[in-house]
This record gives C-alpha cells, structure tokens and sequence, in this order.
C-alpha cells in the first residue's frame, strides 16, 4: 500500500495539493475538531463516575492525548505527507495488512463519532422544534430518524466538496466557542451570586461501590472521546503551508486552549450543580450544560434558544469526521486495498462520491443498531470511538519508536523518548474492558462489527486483485500496493 505520495494525479501530469491552509486556519480545524459533541455529550457521564471530581478525568484524559500528539507531531514533520497513522505505520511496519486496519480502525472511529454527533444534534433539533410546533415526538426512535436525516444532510455537504466543508467548519467552530464563552460567562456569574459552591470539586461519588483508581479509570476513558480529533489535522499537513514549522505550535497551542476550555466547563458544571442532580438533567437529551444557563439566567428561555445553538456545536464534530471518513476510504481505494468502485470522483463536484455515500450508510447502521439494540448510544458509539483511537494511539507510538532508526531531516520535531514509551502504556490501558462498565463492554461488539467488515472488504478486494493479476488486467502484484 502506497501512502506516503504528495502528488495527485491530473490528466496524466503530477499535481502537488494546493498549500492553502495557514496557521490560524488550522489552529481553527483543530479547535473545531474537538470542541462540540464531546463536551455536551459525555461531561455529565464523567460527573456520574466521579461526582465533584469530574475535572479529573478530563484532565488525564488531556496528559495522555497530549503525549501522543508529541509523537504525531515527530512523525508529521519527519514524513509531511497526507495519511496520517496509516503513512507512519506502513513506514514502521511495511505490513499492508496491519497498515489497512489501521487506517479503517482511523476511518471507523470517524464514523462512530460522527453518529454519536448526529444523534445528539437529531435529539436537540427536536427539543427546539417541539418549543414552537406542537406534537413533535420525543422518543428514542424520533431521536433516530432525526439523526439519520442529519447524516444525510451532512452527507449533502460532504459531497459538495472539501472547500465548502472547511469553510462551513470555520463557521461552525467560531459558533462553538461563542457558546462555550456564553456558558462558562453564565456559569461563573451563578457562582458569584452565591448559586455555586467550591467544596464540591474535591467530593468524590460514586453510584456504585467502584474505588477510587477505578471510578476515575473510567471517568478518563469516557472523557477521552472528547479529546479525540487532532488526529485528522495531520491528513491536511500536504495542504498546509509550512508544516514543519507550523504544525508544532498550532497543535500544542489548540490542545492547550480546547483543555481550558473544558476544565473551564467541568469546574463551572461542578460548582453550580450540587454533586446529587449531575446524574439528572432537567432534560437528559439536551445535557447537564443547559442546567448552568437555567441557574445562571433563570429567566432566560433556555429550552427555546439553546437546542439550537448545540446544533452548530456538535454537527462541527460530525462534518469533519465523516470528511475524514470517506477521503480515507477513497485513498484506501485507490491504493487496491478496498474496492475500487469506492474510489470514485464525482465528474463535477470532484468529491468521492461512492466512498460518502458507503460511509453514510455505515454511520446509519450503527445509529439504527444502537438505538434498537442498546439505547444508549452516547456511550456505546461515543465508547468505541475513543476504544478505536486508543488502539491506533498505541500503535502510533510503538511506530515511533521504530521511525527513530529513520534520520530526522534537520528542523523535524523530536519528542523526548519517554513520551511515546508513556503514550503506549496508558492508551493500552484506557483500552483494556477494566477501563469501562460491564454494560460499555459493547463497545467492543460494535468495534469488531466494524473490522469485520472492513477484513472482508479487503478480502475480496484482495481476490480480485489476484484473479487480475494472472489474467495481466493489472499490473501490481496483490499485497504490493
């Protein structure tokens, strides 16, 4: 599988991607990658595990992304090419197998959080609805549709091409931090008329009878679906205007900002709430952050204008992951590791049209399994996104530490050694079924679903390619793509 080329090709002739993103353009896609469904989603989850203590979780949950972004940065300026954990691991490895499942585990974990999103925003989009137009249904399956008709129309966008997916994307992520200013503004101005109370960001609960180690083990791996997302920004590092000496500090610089924002969060959901209720919004589908606005600003409408402004933040979250999505299918695609009907342009919109629709049709699925099979979808898909990225962090910084034998050109990153050695330990553990409830232990059905049916995919691409090969329709042996 050849992943490392930074050139496309046109009519015959090489053509190197546009560099058109600059340092505040990709400080803003990395913000707006991980602000959005992950704070309103799982910040009340956190807080069920640990009580006052959910800023905790949050917090490791930074440290360790924050250890394998280092190792992504090394990579990213030693190899400046598109693909991202697919390129570093193939480099490591030269395994075409383990260098697919790699990148489908990536492509998977986009969907998965994609449907998270989508949900959410489907759930919301009905609560405001239901404020102006009488009888709109409010049920689980209600919930469903109105997030499978969100995918569609993400899909819409996606198929529009990637220039009006980045544009939208700007537009989503400076609504998103608006929201989050509003919030922590109306949290803090609560607690400074007396609403809040600063003990409890010491007091530990529990629902079960869990230590503490453990309860905060799985406070950290729920908290991780929120930090996930810095990840994609290395598949736009061809399109990047100087990458090696951008993408060291942009990066950094939005993990820092994004882990203010929602210590921020944390803290203020923790002072206003009192430890008993953060288990119990006043609506469960809107979330414990709209609980802060009801304290802060009683008078407010906050069931009518709030929904609303959840949309723009959390479907930030599902465009850019299944952009993500189906352009790693594409070059899987392209490369004969997958079918090749998925890697498709589209004549006029030149976006790769049978690769987002099979992604949309895969995040359906899972919204449709879920929601039937489960019924809780935040923490089954949300679970397995963060299960699938840790698989991939971990394999990234063992890549790493083999990538040492390449020499660095001169100007490259270099993180410290202990670092990825630290990434590996901890992403493997947060991995581990200790790190979730027996009821989450679904998350890894839904995982191996997954690869499933990306191995027999590949399977059958696998045995086309071969029959080719021997009839000479194509040139390439199977397995040297």
């Amino acid at each position: 599988m050849t992943v490392n080329s930074d050139t496309a090709v046109t009519d015959g002739k090489e053509t190197e991607l546009h560099r058109v993103i600059g340092p505040k353009l990709l400080l803003f896609l990395i913000m707006g990658d991980i602000i959005g469904a992950g704070i309103f989603a799982i910040t009340g989850k956190v807080a069920g595990q640990v009580g006052g203590a959910a800023w905790l979780p949050f917090l490791i949950a930074f440290a360790i992304a924050t250890l394998t972004a280092f190792s992504y940065l090394e990579l990213v300026t030693k190899y400046p090419h598109a693909a991202g954990a697919a390129l570093y691991i193939h480099k490591a490895f030269g395994i075409h197998f383990v260098t697919f499942l790699v990148a489908f585990t990536v492509a998977c974990s986009g969907i998965t959080s994609a449907a998270t999103s989508a949900t959410l925003v489907g759930r919301n989009l009905l609560i405001g609805i239901g404020q102006f137009v009488e009888g709109v249904p409010n049920t689980p399956e209600a919930g469903m549709w109105a997030a499978i008709a969100v995918i569609v129309i993400l899909a819409i966008v996606n198929f529009r091409g990637v220039g009006e997916s980045v544009k939208f994307n700007l537009f989503l992520t400076i609504v998103s931090l608006a929201i989050m200013a509003a919030i922590i503004g109306i949290g803090f101005a609560a607690i400074a008329s007396g609403h809040g109370d600063i003990s409890r960001l010491v007091v530990f609960e529990t629902p079960t009878d869990r230590s503490v180690f453990a309860a905060v083990t799985m406070g950290t791996a729920i908290a991780f679906f929120a930090m996930v997302g810095f990840e994609d920004s290395v598949n736009l590092v061809e399109e990047t205007k100087n990458p090696k000496k951008v993408f060291p500090k942009i990066m950094l610089i939005g993990l820092g900002i994004c882990a203010v924002i929602y210590m921020l969060v944390a803290v203020t959901v923790i002072m206003v709430i009192p430890t008993g209720d953060l288990l119990n919004p006043k609506n469960p589908d809107a979330g414990i952050l709209l609980d802060v606005v009801r304290i802060g600003l009683p008078n407010l409408p906050v069931d009518t204008i709030f929904p609303f402004l959840t949309v723009f933040a959390v479907v930030n979250t599902a465009l850019m992951n299944m952009l993500m999505a189906s352009r790693l299918l594409y070059g899987m695609a392209r490369q004969g590791v997958l079918p090749q009907f998925l890697g498709k342009v589209h004549s006029t919109r030149r976006s790769p049209w049978v690769a987002i629709l099979f992604s949309t049709a895969l995040a359906i699925a899972l919204i449709a399994y879920v929601n039937l099979d489960t019924g809780s979808i935040v923490g089954s898909l949300g679970g397995t996104t963060a299960l699938l990225l840790l698989c991939v962090f971990a394999v990234v910084n063992v890549a790493l530490l083999v990538l040492r034998r390449d020499k660095p050109e001169p100007g490259a990153f270099r993180a410290p050694t202990i670092i990825p050695i630290l990434g590996v330990v901890f992403c493997l553990f947060l991995a581990g079924p200790w790190a979730r409830a027996r009821e989450d232990w679904v998350q890894y059905e839904i995982a191996g679903l997954l690869l499933v049916i990306g191995v027999a995919l590949w399977a059958v691409t696998w045995l086309v390619n071969r029959i080719s090969y021997k009839k000479g329709v194509i040139e390439t042996r199977p397995g040297q793509y």
